[in-house]
This record gives structure tokens, sequence and C-alpha cells, in this order.
């Protein structure tokens, strides 16, 4: 299996400048989005209660990376260095911008939901390449890597903020000042960034279906088994802390809905990764199919 995965370490997928430029503005978009349905009131109940939000926050940007860093170490013997990279990375993201759907279709706690969104779009700037970084280092540090990577925290950093920085401010703000707008506009964005999203995800995969068929039955594997990872660290989180049910609903999909679009444009961004074939793979296909877990695990849970 390793030596199947290495293969896709010295790939760099086919994406056109014209193609990055595209997918970074459809990521800005989906943030502008996100950032209009951020609204500082939502703390109020989070901040009176703050033990649900406390134990989903530790969930989503500490222990999710802890895991997944682990996840990667026990796996090294058939892991690849841009596999490993690629579920690190996504487990450094904020969270997904359909999380707060997902939760009103499970009957989560969607104050709590929203709250954590916001907050982890908000840290992300300096989280995302702190974790990324810090594990990275330490994964490549306790591995054999037969192909270095290198992180450079400064330049993620600055990529995230221009990036995911920009187009928050510009969305809070635009909620503040055109509030009546804002409220008809939000919803509409909201499915029209994820459809947008999953058509530019289908689109690279299919410019890239070669690669894709080869290694799909592997790749997949490996991110339905960290998903599952992912979804599982929320509801032991939430059950450890024994946090109201619906508050569990919360974290868990939260802490299973990651923002791998960001990921994407991270790994496609020719100053850090440069479209490296296993991280790319990895991000695409979290993608897609943290849409079908998480659909899955609400319609179930809202039957209950």
């Amino acid at each position: 299996m390793q030596e199947k995965l290495q293969i896709l370490d010295g790939i760099r997928l086919n994406f056109s400048p014209t193609s990055l430029v595209i997918m970074n503005v459809i990521l800005a978009f989906v943030m502008f989005g996100i950032a209009l349905r951020i609204d500082f009131s939502d703390f109020k109940a989070v901040i009176r209660s703050p033990r649900s939000f406390i134990a989903g926050v530790c969930s989503q940007l500490v222990l999710l990376p802890l895991i997944t860093f682990l996840f990667c170490w026990v796996l090294k013997p058939l892991l690849s260095p841009s596999i490993a990279m690629g579920l690190i990375l996504v487990a450094a993201c904020p969270g997904g911008n359909i999380s707060n759907f997902i939760t009103t279709l499970a009957k989560g706690n969607i104050s709590l939901s929203i709250a954590m969104s916001a907050f982890s779009t908000l840290v992300c700037v300096i989280m995302t390449p702190l974790n990324f970084s810090f594990w990275g280092n330490l994964y490549s540090s306790t591995s054999k890597l037969v192909m270095p990577i290198t992180i450079d925290f400064w330049e993620m950093a600055q990529t995230v903020l221009v990036l995911l920085g920009i187009p928050i401010v510009l969305g809070i703000l635009f909620s503040r000042h055109f509030p009546r707008i804002t409220k008809k506009i939000t919803n509409p964005m909201s499915v029209f960034s994820i459809i947008a999203f999953i058509g530019f995800v289908a689109a690279a995969l299919i410019a890239n279906f070669d690669f894709f068929m080869r290694f799909i039955h592997l790749i997949g594997f490996l991110v339905i088994a960290h998903n599952a990872l992912a979804l599982l660290t929320g509801y032991c989180a939430g059950r450890a802390t024994r946090l109201p049910y619906k508050d569990l609903r919360s974290i868990t999909i939260e802490t299973g809905i990651q923002n791998s679009g960001l990921g994407l444009v991270l790994i496609f961004n020719p100053h850090l990764f440069n479209g490296l074939g296993g991280m790319a793979f990895i991000a695409a296909w979290w993608g897609i199919w943290h849409i079908i877990s998480g659909m899955g695990l609400a319609l179930w849970w809202s039957r209950r």
C-alpha cells in the first residue's frame, strides 16, 4: 500500500493558473457567506453556559489535530508523506461551511454550532498554520520520510490571512451595515457556495481522473476512517464532559465537518505545496465525503 501511495508524492495535479484563481474566488465567496452569519449575540448564551463551547473548541482545535497525528503515526508503515500531511492539514482547518445546516437537520444546538463555527473561523488565521506546522513537523521528525516536506508557518499564515481574513472582515461589516439585505442573501449564498465548491472539486477530480481512479480505493478508505475518527472525537468529548444531547450532536458535527476547501487552496499554492498529489486527493475527497457522512448522521439523529 505504501509503495502505491508513494507514487502520489511525486505527482503534481493538473491545475491551470486560471483554475487556481477561480478556486480562490470561490473560497473567498464561501468565507464571505459564512461571515454574514456571524452575530456576536450568538455568543451570549455560550458565555452564560460555557462548558459546551469550551468542550467543542478543545475537541475541534486541540483533540482532532492530536488524534490525527496519532492516527498517522500508527499507520506510518502504510502512509506516504503527502498522504499523512494531507490528513494533518485537513484536521488543522476550521469548521466547514455546511456544519450549521447539518446541525439544524440533526436537531442539535444551532446557537452552539454557530458560535463554534464563528470562533474557529476567526482564529483559523493563527490556529490553522500553527496546528499544521506543529503536528506536521512533529510527524516529520518522528518518521523517516522518503520525501521531505517543507512547512513554512509564515507563508501559510499570510495565505490564510489574505484568503480568509479579508472576506471574513468584509462579511461581518456588510452584515452590520446592511442587515436587511443580509437576511435575504445569506441562505441563497450558502446554497450556492456549497454547490460551487462541490462542482469545483468534481471538476478537479475529472481533470485528474486517471490518477483518481488509480488511487480512490486507498484514498477513500483513509478519508472515511479519518472522518469517522473526527466525528467520534467530537462525540467522545461531549460524552466525557456530560453535555446535553443537543450540544453533543453539535460538537460531533462541528468536529467532523472541516473546511477542506481552505486545505485545497493552501495545497495548490505554488509557494507552499504546489498541488502535491497525495495532499490534494485527501482534501478533495474529504470535501465530498464529509457532506455524505454528515448528512447521513444528521438524518439518523433527526429521527431519534
